[in-house]
């Protein structure tokens, strides 16, 4: 009986120890929370005072032959499931990415690369209603992206259906009302650092994003809808600046269908030390609808951060005129945020 018994725990322990080996990697977990204060003139105010939670389970690994994996998936405010993706970087022949909306994919990745202290001039408490480029990065997408390569590196997104949804494994979107089908982005990013201290803070990238639109306008096929981004950003000890430029092209020439949005922003931000940032960014976007007048909103945010270890207290003033592309009184907005963050 005991003889029976050792050689059964032994083949319990064989078993696990083949369970365990099976595994690609860690998993971690980070969280984060921020309160925050927030004064909007113009707008129809309530309580205050607000709280975000969130947690990140990051995981990483590595195969049998050195290739890297890795694994993040992001429960953002009050526990919502937000954004996921898996990546295996390959030896040498680059970086082959899943995700679901995590805003890393495509142009996407693309959509507000200026500096600041704290958040983008749209994210930082006060509504702007302004448009951002997306491409394929809004829907669940696959992503190729190559080495770098005397710092050029090249990636290309291609999502299926480009209809805004993301799926779960052994599933598809299904009959989503959208004319839109395919879509596929195209991404290049230059950091030429050739050895020296000026060239390595400058960083270029430009790329577009096409997908492929069955609806009709006038009777007559619709033009694909199209999106592009260019734009340059310069580092040079505590100072960070830059501009971009993105515009989306809605591809129908109907009356009340979008004709295209035209954004143009840039930022500056200025590490006064280790622990203090200011920064002061402006966007400003322009939206044509085919038989109306092209209407310009326009975002301004003054930002300090202040860090103290786990801890950063952060501050925002921000404009925004003709908010979500409107002209009415309600859509002239002034806006103060005060935050005290906290990582963990």
């Amino acid at each position: 009986m005991t003889k029976l018994n050792k050689i059964g725990l032994s083949a319990l322990c064989g078993s696990l120890a083949c369970v365990v080996g099976a595994n690609a990697g860690e998993i971690s977990v980070s969280g984060s929370t921020q309160a925050t204060w927030v004064s909007n003139e113009g707008s129809t105010n309530g309580n205050p005072i607000g709280l975000n939670t969130g947690l990140t389970f990051s995981g990483s690994g590595e195969l049998d032959g050195g290739q890297k994996v890795a694994l993040t998936i992001t429960h953002a405010d009050k526990n919502a499931f937000s954004a996921a993706s898996m990546s295996l970087t390959t030896n040498s022949f680059g970086e082959i990415r899943v995700a679901l909306a995590d805003g890393g994919s495509g142009i996407d990745a693309y959509d507000d690369k200026m500096p600041t202290a704290w958040e983008e001039t749209w994210g930082a408490g006060v509504t702007t209603g302004i448009d951002l480029i997306s491409g394929v990065g809004a829907s669940t997408n696959i992503q190729y992206k190559t080495p770098t390569a005397l710092g050029i590196t090249l990636s290309a997104a291609w999502a299926g259906v480009n209809d805004g949804v993301q799926n779960s494994d052994k599933s598809t979107s299904g009959s989503v009302p959208s004319t839109y089908q395919s879509g596929h982005d195209v991404m290049l990013n230059i950091n030429p650092s050739f050895g020296t201290d000026v060239l390595s803070g400058l960083n270029i990238f430009v790329g577009g994003s096409e997908t492929n639109n069955e609806a009709t306008s006038n009777g007559k096929p619709a033009n694909d809808h199209q999106e592009a981004v260019a734009g340059v950003t310069f580092a040079f000890g505590p100072i960070s600046a830059g501009y971009q430029r993105t515009g989306e092209f809605g591809g129908e020439t109907a009356v009340s269908k979008l004709d295209y949005y035209d954004n143009d922003s840039f930022g500056i931000a200025f590490n006064v030390n280790d622990n203090l940032s200011v920064s002061y960014a402006e966007l400003e976007s322009t939206k044509k609808v085919t038989g109306t007048p092209k209407i310009t909103s326009v975002a301004e945010s003054l930002q300090v951060a202040y860090s103290m270890g786990g801890a950063t207290i952060k501050f925002a003033d921000t404009d925004v005129s003709n908010a979500s592309y409107s002209t009415a009184a309600g859509s002239q907005k002034e806006g103060m945020t005060l935050a005290l963050s906290l990582a963990f």
